[in-house]
């Protein structure tokens, strides 16, 4: 049987990142030379351009790897996991990577790409006015009076802003609804609640 029409039954005719089901091709994981149907996937073209081509890479299409990361076969969860790092600076991208579990083999594949960069940067972290550090989904408390630019109201203090998101390239701002408003705070001006 051709590996196309193995990966093809494997993935019911789908692409194994996304699920289009148009211009499907298989796709070897690098640095495999030779290809089989463990170091194999099934996928799009659209898939196919953007995994080789960053410069052409749309984030809202990678999306679908909140899918995909969960499958049972090891090649899709490495491809997965490396356009998950590749698309990390999106911010989203860091939320399913920390949810994301490859056993230890796995994830010495994921990681022998060379298009894998060294992200031993030091992680931004978001601290609250007294220094406790924020997590996404977190309740924190406004310790002040804020006037909302734009939105012509002032969020008073003591106003609970649950579920917060983090902005992951600035670690003095979080995101949050008040007044069913999504706006972005300082995080010098919140208590993290417990």
């Amino acid at each position: 049987m051709a590996l196309q029409e193995q990966l093809s039954n494997r993935s019911n005719s789908t692409c194994e990142l996304c699920t289009s089901e148009d211009s499907l091709s298989v796709y070897t994981l690098p640095p495999a030379e030779e290809a089989t149907e463990e170091n194999s996937i099934l996928i799009c073209s659209n898939c196919h351009n953007q995994i080789k081509d960053p410069e052409v890479t749309d984030p809202n299409h990678w999306r679908c790897l909140n899918e995909s990361m969960w499958s049972p076969v090891p090649a899709v969860q490495v491809m997965a996991w490396r356009m998950l790092n590749r698309l990390r600076g999106e911010g989203w991208p860091v939320e399913l990577l920390e949810m994301m579990y490859l056993d230890e083999e796995t994830l010495k594949w994921a990681k022998s790409s060379s298009e894998i960069i060294d992200n031993s940067e030091p992680e931004i972290k978001h601290l609250d006015s007294n220094g406790a550090e924020l997590q996404a989904g977190d309740t924190v408390v406004l310790i002040k009076d804020l006037n909302v630019k734009g939105a012509n109201f002032t969020a008073k203090r003591g106003t609970p802003v649950r579920n917060i998101s983090l902005v992951y390239d600035n670690p003095e701002h979080i995101e949050g609804r008040v007044e069913g408003q999504q706006i972005v705070i300082l995080t010098k001006f919140v208590k993290k609640q417990n």
